[in-house]
C-alpha cells in the first residue's frame, strides 16, 4: 500500500531513492545517489527551516540520519515510503533533533544565582541569520532574573560575552540594546534590595 508520488518532485525523489538503494552501502553509486537526493530536497525548498541557533547542527545530523537509514535501519528507524513522504520523514527528524538540542542547551543555559533566581545564558552562533536578534524559546520568557548573550565561534573554539538584558521583550533580545556586563552586577545588587 505504497503512497503513489503525487507530483514531479515526489516522482523524482522516489526515483532517486530507488536508484540509490539498489547499490551497496558505502559504494560510490549509493553515495552519489544520496548526494543527488539531498540536492533535490534542498533545491525544492520543502525542508522545514527555522532561524534557531542550532538549525545547521540539527540539519547536518538529519542528513546523516537520511544516509544511514534511508535504505536500511542502521542508527534509527528505516524510511517507509508507504507511511510518509521522505520530506515528512526528514522534517519530523529535523524537528526532533532541534528539540533535543534545545533541551540539552536548556539544561546548561540556566545559571542559578543563589537567593535571586535563574540567569539565562543564551548562545548565539555568528554564522546564523540572526539579523541582530537573539530569539528565545517560550520556556525562558518568564521566571528569569536576566539574560546574557554569548556569541559562539566554533571554528576558533571561542566564546564572547556580548552583553546582558534584565528583560526579554516579545521573546527576543535585540543585540544592539544589550547592556554591558558591568550593568549585570548592578542589576543583581538591585535584586538583593528589599
Amino acid at each position: 500500500m505504497s503512497q503513489a508520488p503525487t507530483n514531479q518532485f515526489d516522482r523524482e525523489v522516489a526515483r532517486l531513492i530507488a536508484e540509490s538503494c539498489q547499490h551497496p552501502p558505502g559504494s560510490f553509486r549509493r553515495n552519489s545517489g544520496l548526494t543527488k537526493l539531498i540536492q533535490a530536497i534542498v533545491q525544492s525548498g520543502k525542508l522545514w527551516h527555522t532561524y534557531d541557533n542550532f538549525y545547521e547542527d540539527a540539519l547536518q545530523q538529519t542528513w546523516l540520519y537520511l544516509c544511514r537509514n534511508l535504505c536500511e535501519a542502521n542508527t534509527g528507524k528505516q524510511y517507509e515510503p508507504e507511511k510518509s513522504r521522505v520530506i515528512t520523514w526528514l522534517n519530523s527528524y529535523l524537528k526532533y533533533r532541534l528539540l533535543s538540542f534545545r533541551q540539552e542547551i536548556k539544561q546548561k543555559a540556566d545559571l542559578m544565582v543563589q537567593g535571586l533566581g535563574k540567569l539565562e545564558c543564551r548562545p548565539l552562533l555568528p554564522d546564523t541569520e540572526n539579523k541582530g536578534v537573539c530569539h528565545l524559546p517560550p520556556e525562558v520568557w518568564e521566571e528569569r532574573i536576566g539574560y546574557i548573550v554569548v556569541e559562539i565561534d566554533r571554528s576558533r573554539k571561542k566564546a564572547t560575552l556580548l552583553g546582558f538584558s534584565p528583560i526579554a521583550k516579545n521573546g527576543q533580545l535585540l543585540l544592539n540594546q544589550l547592556q554591558p556586563l558591568t550593568d549585570l552586577l548592578q542589576h543583581l545588587e538591585s535584586l538583593k534590595q528589599p
